[in-house]
């Protein structure tokens, strides 16, 4: 199991989009632990509160307000910052929200991707690219093994298929203007990531806590669904790992990678809500949702053969244990400590991490 180097990382200039999001603070928080130089674009904070409020990841990086399908201003920032490593999370990263918005979908998970690799080819200084994508990127035939990073690109609904395309755009422009260029580029694909500072719309983990909290019943939609749950330093610590990687130009790097967890983990939605609920010390109480809902995927998994084997990447945290730190996260947070303090906390643990928790 290979570990990242936070002396590779110290004053290296990293410009990471989305980073007022879940996925993109705790990334952010992780890298100034590093002493990265860091320079963040994306819109406001997609929720309130938010972890990138509460973390106050501002005070440690270069915060710019950009929307990634503005590629004029995408550019100047780029120009203007002259980045050694780029590392795009910026999406629109809700399944339901973009049956909602299928346009704004497209554009910000298309064209955004276009932009940030159009603008990391103008700029001198980049040597690596990591597009974050998903692991709903892949044509879901909802079989019991899991996907290898040469499966079949589909997505049934538009959020799925713009990160499909995502991919796409990423490896014509591999082939197109990267392959005789000094730019390494690579996607990553991760599962359902969870993790303490998420409370976003729609996702299981927030609405639970947020039931708990009010004292009301939790509404599950797809009870049976099983997921690739991990938590978020999980597929984030693969992503730092092939940034090097990728940078030092070792062979086999560039292309698509899978960070999912381990088999075992693949747990229905109903587990995962017994399980938290008893961690939070509440006897489970759920409602079934419905309505008719629109498609989502029951079955779901991450071959990470490739992840383990030329990048000595492996999950170190179970489902049980991921459970664990948000329950410790959330009480945290109930008794007005200090949230910086405590999610970097978690991150220094995770890294001491050797085994299998």
């Amino acid at each position: 199991m290979n570990s990242i180097s936070p002396s590779f990382w110290h004053s290296k200039k990293v410009l990471v989009t989305g980073h007022t999001g879940f996925k993109g603070s705790w990334l952010s928080l992780w890298l100034q632990t590093m002493g990265a130089d860091l320079c963040g674009i994306a819109l406001p904070p997609p929720t309130e509160p938010s972890l990138f409020a509460q973390a106050k990841v501002a005070d440690g990086m270069r915060h710019q307000l950009a929307d990634v399908r503005d590629f004029e201003k995408i550019e100047k920032i780029f120009q203007s910052f002259q980045p050694d490593i780029v590392l795009h999370l910026a999406a629109q990263p809700l399944v339901r929200e973009s049956y909602k918005a299928p346009i704004e979908t497209y554009s910000t998970n298309v064209m955004g991707t276009v932009h940030v690799l159009e603008a990391s080819r103008r700029t001198k200084s980049v040597r690596a690219v990591i597009n974050v994508t998903t692991d709903k990127c892949y044509e879901n035939r909802e079989w019991v093994w899991g996907y290898r990073e040469n499966e079949p690109i589909g997505g049934h609904d538009p959020y799925s298929s713009s990160k499909g395309c995502s991919e796409l755009v990423s490896a014509a422009y591999r082939k197109s203007f990267f392959e005789d260029a000094e730019i390494q580029v690579a996607t990553a694909r991760a599962g359902n990531v969870i993790g303490g500072g998420d409370w976003a719309r729609d996702r299981l983990i927030p609405d639970i806590i947020k039931s708990i909290q009010e004292n009301i019943p939790t509404k599950i939609r797809n009870p049976n669904a099983i997921r690739p749950w991990q938590h978020v330093l999980e597929p984030l610590s693969g992503y730092l790992l092939l940034a090097e990687g990728l940078y030092n130009k070792k062979d086999g790097m560039s292309g698509a990678w899978n960070f999912g967890p381990r088999d075992e983990d693949a747990q229905n939605v109903q587990w995962v809500a017994n399980e938290l609920s008893k961690k939070m010390g509440q006897s489970p109480i759920f409602l079934p949702d419905p309505k008719n809902h629109p498609h989502e995927a029951n079955f779901l998994k991450l071959d990470i053969s490739k992840a383990k084997n030329k990048l000595g990447w492996e999950p170190r945290w179970s489902l049980n244990t991921a459970l664990d730190r948000i329950v410790d996260w959330n009480r945290s947070l109930n008794q007005k400590e200090d949230i910086r303090k405590k999610s970097v906390s978690q991150i220094l643990e995770y890294n001491k991490t050797g085994v299998v928790l």
